[in-house]
């Protein structure tokens, strides 16, 4: 089941805020990441290399945490439980593109390196925040 994402959330979201990624290790201890992030309707979209630690956790355990915040006003938060529902490389080069021209202002992403890119989709489960 996808929740419907909360306006608020959408807002931040669709701005200049950074997120942080929460995913599984294999021994249970929990993994944190700082991603960039934008959305597809309610399926929250992070962009990965295939092979980075987030990537192989999720592709062993799908269940992640997101938390966010508003940098313009960081007493509005939200924290996001759901799970990875779907991992693709197509269209992942001009996602990571279109994120750098999001976050940095350029047009292409200038750290791409020989990495595969992988566009991981999280349906969220449980939202909270204020």
């Amino acid at each position: 089941m996808v929740l419907e994402l909360p306006e608020e959330l959408k807002k931040i979201i669709d701005g200049k805020n950074f997120a942080f990624l929460a995913t599984v290790m294999s021994d249970g201890s929990p993994q944190v990441t700082p991603v960039w992030i934008d959305r597809e309707d309610n399926i929250i979209r992070v962009n990965t290399a295939v092979g980075r630690v987030k990537q192989r956790n999720v592709s062993r355990d799908p269940r992640v945490a997101i938390a966010i915040v508003d940098w313009s006003n960081p007493y509005k938060a939200y924290q996001i439980r759901g799970r990875v529902v779907e991992q693709t490389t197509d269209g992942a080069d001009e996602h990571i593109d279109s994120l750098a021209k999001k976050y940095l202002g350029k047009e292409k992403y200038p750290w791409k390196g020989g990495e595969i890119r992988v566009i991981l989709k999280i349906a969220a489960e449980r939202i909270t925040g204020r």
